[in-house]
């Protein structure tokens, strides 16, 4: 069965729906308009090109980071909208509040062949491949469940106070956990969701980028 991939703006909104917590944003079709979308949420900011067929974009460099004034950001958004291909079926550009944190952390679903959906939690961000870090449960998962899920994680100490910044709140990583079991209850066509990373931002994970496969 063929499958397609929503584009950020609607993976996150897909998502949100059931409680992951997602940075308030706007996606916008202009220059000037990503600077009003700036100025409403709070410099600094990121812009990303957002499109249903976009799913590789920092590597095409897509993203722009810690735009601190309306000059840069009408710049950045400029670029982007120029840098668009026909294939991208690009919806806009995405504006959100630059999240700056220390630790981060993949969450997503993953439909396995034999057991059906699963929610996965672990390290993110440079020591992703390094630590290997990463649990399963499958869906349904209780709050329970999603407790259980966090304990699983070796790297405990990532979740504790580090660098100055408070310990994980382990209340809304399990608001995460449960959001995507919800989400892919709610939703039997998700194939996968893919959130990475999510970012601690003072003790709280915020999911930065999301992506949703769903069947086509």
């Amino acid at each position: 069965m063929s499958s397609r991939t929503l584009s950020e703006a609607d993976s996150k909104a897909a998502l949100a729906r059931h409680g992951v917590p997602i940075l308030p944003e706007r996606l916008v079709q202009s220059a000037d308009d990503a600077v009003g979308a700036a100025e409403a949420l709070g410099y600094p900011v990121v812009a990303k090109l957002c499109g249903d067929a976009i799913a590789h974009k920092t590597e095409r460099g897509l993203v722009r980071l810690d735009l601190g004034t309306a000059d840069t950001v009408r710049q950045a958004t400029t670029d982007l909208l120029d840098a668009a291909r026909p294939d991208d079926a690009v919806t806009g550009v995405l504006i959100a509040p630059m999240a700056r944190g220390n630790r981060e952390l993949i969450a997503g679903l993953v439909r396995d062949p034999q057991f059906g959906m699963a929610v996965m939690l672990g390290v993110g961000g440079i020591l992703a491949e390094a630590v290997a870090d990463v649990s399963f449960r499958l869906v349904p998962v209780s709050r329970v469940d999603a407790e259980e899920l966090i304990d699983d994680l070796a790297t405990q100490r990532l979740l504790g106070e580090f660098r100055g910044e408070p310990a994980v709140d382990r209340e809304r990583l399990v608001d995460v956990v449960v959001g995507l079991s919800a989400a892919a209850e709610a939703d039997p066509s998700i194939v996968s969701a893919d959130l990475n990373p999510l970012i601690v931002v003072d003790g709280v994970p915020i999911a930065v980028d999301a992506l949703v496969e769903v069947d086509a």
